[in-house]
């Protein structure tokens, strides 16, 4: 059965750039600008109210796995404005029983040595727009920053 119509909106804050062009999305806020194409589905975009301080996503006559695609795009948009406005960390922890595990890093590279005792040194380069760092406070501790959640989740769990 088809719905007639399903819609969400994304409140703006007030420090917050967004522009629409077409399906894409473009926020500027005080970390990072970040654009994202939605091309793929098929939805209307539009703003609400004079001041353009809501977005709204608009589906027509779809199905239940089309209409879920709304608040699919809701989310990322409001991920988009967390991670220009704050962004994201992630902490890793290196835990261990036996061997002592060693965490070299170099500018976007992590180099992983004495895992389970082994000599192969396990590398893994981090994604584009993601900074790691050592924790000062916290031993064993690695810190991922940057302002797209799916960057930042994918180099951690690159790194596990």
């Amino acid at each position: 059965m088809k719905t007639v119509l399903s819609n969400q909106t994304v409140d703006n804050p007030e420090n917050m750039d967004i522009t629409l062009k077409g399906h894409s999305v473009m926020v500027k806020g005080q970390r990072a600008t970040w654009q994202r194409d939605f091309n793929h589905i098929n939805v209307e975009f539009g703003f609400l109210g004079k001041k353009q301080k809501r977005l709204w996503v608009d589906k027509c006559w779809g199905n239940r796995k089309e209409l879920a695609t709304v608040h699919t795009i809701c989310s990322h948009a409001q991920n988009i404005i967390k991670g220009v406005t704050l962004g994201f960390r992630y902490k890793m922890r290196s835990v261990r029983a036996h061997f002592p595990i060693n965490i070299v890093i170099q500018g976007s590279l992590i180099e992983i040595r004495n895992f389970w005792g082994e000599k192969y040194i396990c590398r893994v380069w981090m994604r584009s727009g993601v900074a790691c760092s050592v924790s000062q406070t916290q031993k064993d501790e690695v810190i991922l920053e940057g302002n797209d959640i799916e960057l930042v989740s994918n180099s951690a769990a690159l790194s596990q």
